[in-house]
C-alpha cells in the first residue's frame, strides 16, 4: 500500500510564493503627515492663484459680507467680557504688588497683544470657517467642484481664494474694533470697580505701549484669518462619506484651526518679544 501524496499548504491569499514575507502598506503613522503636506500644498496654492486674473471680485464681496455678518456682533460681545476680566485680574495682580499705576498698561497690551487676535481668530474659525467647509463640502459631493475642473475652472481660484482673502480682511478690520471694545471695558471696569483713576490709566498705557503692539497684534490676526480660511478650505474640498463626512469636516476643520492658532500665537509671540525691545528697556 503506497503512502499518499505531501498535502501542500495552500497558497496565500494574494497569490505570493510560500516562505515570501508580506509587504506592507505605508506606516499609518504618515498619515498625518500626508495630511500635513496636503494642507501646505493648498496654502500655496492659493497664495499663487492670489495674484492670477480674473479675480472674483463679487465672490470676495459676498463672502467678506457674510463672514462680517456672522462675527462682528459676536465678537463686540465677547471682547467685553474678555477685556474686563483682564482688566480685573492684572487689577488685583498690581495691587498685591503695590503697582496699581501700571494696571492701564498691563491690561491694555494683553488685550491688544494676545486676546484681541485670538477672539477675532477662534469666532472666524467657528463661525465663518464652519460655514465655508460646509459650502465646499455639500458642493463637492454634489460633484459640482468636478463638473469645474472638466470645464477647465479652478475651484481653488473660484471659490476658495475669495472666501480666504475674506476672511483675512475680516480679522484685520473686527481685531482693531476688538482692541478699542477691550480696552474701553478694561477701562470702565478698572475705574469703576477697583477704584482706578482716569489718568494713571492712560499715563500707564502711554509709558508701556509702543506701536509695534499695534502692528503684531494685526500682522497676528492677518496670519490667523489665513489659516482659519485654508483649513476650512481643505477640509471642505475633501470630505469622505457622503453628507456624513461633510459634518465630520466642519468639526475637523475647528479643531485643527484653534490647534494651529494656539501653535502658530505661540511662535510669533516669542519672536515679536525677542526683535521688539520694550519701551524704556
Amino acid at each position: 500500500m503506497t503512502a499518499p501524496p505531501p498535502v501542500r499548504p495552500p497558497a496565500p491569499a494574494d497569490d505570493r510564493p510560500a516562505g515570501v514575507p508580506a509587504v506592507r502598506g505605508p506606516s499609518k503613522l504618515l498619515a498625518p503627515l500626508r495630511e500635513t503636506g496636503k494642507l501646505f500644498a493648498l496654502a500655496a496654492e492659493v497664495t499663487r492663484a492670489i495674484f492670477r486674473r480674473p479675480f472674483q471680485l463679487r465672490e470676495f464681496i459676498e463672502q467678506f459680507w457674510f463672514v462680517a455678518s456672522v462675527t462682528i456682533l459676536p465678537a463686540a460681545l465677547v471682547s467685553i467680557p474678555f477685556g474686563a476680566v483682564i482688566a480685573l485680574q492684572v487689577g488685583s495682580l498690581t495691587q498685591q504688588l503695590g503697582a496699581q499705576s501700571f494696571t492701564g498698561g498691563a491690561s491694555v497690551l494683553a488685550v491688544i497683544q494676545q486676546a484681541s487676535p485670538l477672539i477675532v481668530a477662534l469666532l472666524i474659525a467657528g463661525a465663518g470657517g464652519s460655514a465655508i467647509c460646509a459650502d465646499l463640502g455639500s458642493r463637492k459631493i454634489r460633484e459640482e467642484l468636478d463638473a469645474m475642473e472638466v470645464m477647465g475652472v479652478s475651484p481653488v481660484q473660484r471659490l476658495v481664494v475669495p472666501r480666504v482673502l475674506a476672511t483675512m480682511l475680516v480679522a484685520v478690520l473686527l481685531n482693531g474694533m476688538v482692541s478699542v471694545v477691550g480696552t474701553l471695558g478694561g477701562y470702565f471696569f478698572n475705574v469703576i470697580m477697583q477704584g482706578g483713576t482716569p489718568g494713571a490709566y492712560l499715563a500707564s498705557f502711554s509709558a508701556l505701549a509702543q506701536l509695534p503692539d499695534l502692528y503684531i497684534s494685526e500682522l497676528k490676526a492677518l496670519i490667523f484669518g489665513f489659516i482659519a480660511g485654508i483649513v476650512a478650505a481643505y477640509r471642505g474640498l475633501g470630505p469622505r462619506g457622503g453628507p456624513k463626512g461633510v459634518g465630520d469636516a466642519v468639526n475637523q476643520s475647528v479643531v485643527i484651526t484653534f490647534m494651529l492658532l494656539f501653535f502658530v500665537n505661540m511662535v510669533l509671540t516669542a519672536i515679536y518679544l525677542q526683535i521688539v525691545p520694550p519701551k524704556g528697556g
